[in-house]
């Protein structure tokens, strides 16, 4: 029998932070993927994400659908609330959740199967409509839980573990996601944890549909030369377009920076991006650019990573709607139900 339940005792002396949480209370159950994946460290830079920002544990949102990726949210925030949807299906229920209560943190994680293949269309449409929300894609090529086979995301070319050459063209999830409009997007690799977790910090406090997608080798399936997604494919391949960290209100800033080479970018809760260009002719307020940008280096076989795209004055789905102040599941019925008059003074303007 195996026991995967942490103990639930802490340390008196571990660090809190500013809304009294240690970076234990932002764990969840032991991982039961394999040895060494990729997909773990992703929780790990969750982990450490919300604990810098401050987020209340019981204030975010999580959910996924199916396949590896899928099963994260079970060891990263127990306290947070949680839906598993079924295959490709995640971006519709988060969307639904965020109508009803929108005062929550939403975090989406899915994978290149269950978002790429399957999920494509809701992924698409989530984007479009700009759900305020977190959409992390943990990318690795294959399906793992189903032996192998190549995934919507495998490159043309690349090989199988048996040696067999992928002849699909793939689709790029930050392109789409740029194409379709998401209004802060980054890249980054699960073995890079000093870029991912500010990465995931700037999302969660982005307003608006903030996709990151993480390349994060399959140990079992995918991690063997031939493969473009293997660890020391992605290392030899990595080009980071600028450096990001993300500085709250209430913290004071420690970061140092040669004149010349820092930009601020405020968001809309007043946490401030901080982007340290290491591409002289990169910008990341440009979405045309920026997906010009990519577009040459994909040619050039090289993997961009970094925060490629960012618009601070962005508006979500409930903007669109032009919502009320207070999420509607707080609503009472007397909010909920117009009297007489405010039906006919609707009914006097469609005549």
């Amino acid at each position: 029998m195996t026991y995967l339940a942490k103990p639930p005792l802490h340390h008196p002396s571990l660090e809190r932070n500013a809304v009294g949480y240690t970076r234990r209370d932002y764990e969840g159950r032991i991982s039961t993927l394999c040895a060494g994946c990729g997909h773990d460290s992703i929780s790990a830079a969750i982990i450490q994400a919300c604990f810098e920002i401050d987020l209340e544990p019981h204030r975010l949102a999580k959910f996924s659908g199916i396949g590896c990726s899928s099963k994260t949210p079970d060891y990263f925030v127990s306290p947070a609330h949680g839906f598993n949807a079924v295959h490709g299906r995640m971006p519709s229920v988060l969307t639904g959740a965020n109508i009803a209560a929108k005062d929550l943190i939403y975090l989406g994680v899915s994978g290149d199967g269950d978002s790429a293949s399957i999920g494509l269309g809701q992924f698409a449409h989530a984007i479009r409509r700009s759900v305020n929300m977190t959409y992390i894609v943990e990318n690795n090529g294959v399906y793992g839980l189903t032996k192998g086979q190549f995934s919507a995301t495998s490159d043309k070319g690349s090989k199988a573990k048996k040696g067999a050459e992928n002849k699909d063209s793939p689709i790029d999830l930050v392109m789409l996601a740029l194409q379709l409009g998401a209004t802060y997007v980054g890249r980054s690799f699960s073995g890079d944890k000093t870029q991912l977790v500010p990465l995931i910090k700037g999302a969660l406090s982005h307003k608006g549909a903030a996709f990151i997608d993480v390349l994060s080798p399959c140990v079992a399936f995918n991690n063997h030369v031939g493969s473009t997604k293997s660890f020391d494919y992605v290392r030899a391949h990595n080009e980071a377009v600028n450096r990001l960290d993300v500085i709250t209100p209430r913290a004071p800033i420690h970061a140092e920076y040669e004149p010349g080479e820092l930009k601020e970018v405020t968001q809309h809760d007043g946490s401030i991006l901080r982007l340290r260009k290491l591409e002289h002719d990169y910008d990341s307020s440009d979405r045309n650019a920026s997906l010009g940008y990519l577009a040459r280096k994909a040619a050039e076989g090289e993997i961009v990573t970094g925060l490629l795209y960012v618009d601070p004055d962005a508006r979500d789905l409930h903007d669109g709607l032009d919502t009320v102040d207070t999420p509607l599941n707080k609503l009472t019925d007397a909010d909920l139900v117009p009297p007489v008059s405010a039906l006919e003074k609707i009914n006097a303007g469609l005549r």
